[in-house]
């Protein structure tokens, strides 16, 4: 039976604001918002037009998920964002404020920046050699 990744959940602080930096800054649709019963609501965002994985933006509901905001993979890379144009989407990263931590590089398996999305969690802007 084939398997596959389609959903990983990012704690943040506010539905809202993760989903406005999501899709505005980062250009990701919202597959869904919807409540959920205690206040809750399921809000899925993805990168628009592909088949990978799903965010399921959960805002945390105690001291010790708050306490996960921005620190989901201890501090390394844990999202991998490819990109066709790493040019394009790293101009217009930029210019919506998304900080990028380092210049771009070159590297054998194509072209990356690390960036921290809103809470810090550190993201690959990557464009695969061809």
């Amino acid at each position: 039976m084939p398997h596959s990744l389609f959903l990983v959940t990012l704690v943040v602080d506010d539905y809202d604001r993760a989903k406005s930096f999501y899709c505005d800054s980062l250009g990701f649709e919202c597959l869904a918002d919807d409540l959920q019963p205690e206040g809750k609501r399921w809000v899925m965002v993805k990168p628009k037009g592909t088949e990978g994985a799903a965010l399921l933006l959960a805002q945390a509901a105690n001291s010790e998920q708050r306490a996960a905001i921005g620190s989901q993979t201890g501090g390394r890379v844990g999202f991998f964002l490819k990109t066709d144009d790493f040019a394009r989407d790293h101009a217009a990263m930029t210019a919506k404020g998304v900080r990028f931590l380092e210049e771009p590089r070159h590297e054998v398996y194509g072209t990356v920046a690390v960036f921290a999305d809103l809470y810090g969690n550190r993201w690959d802007l990557i464009q695969h050699s061809s």
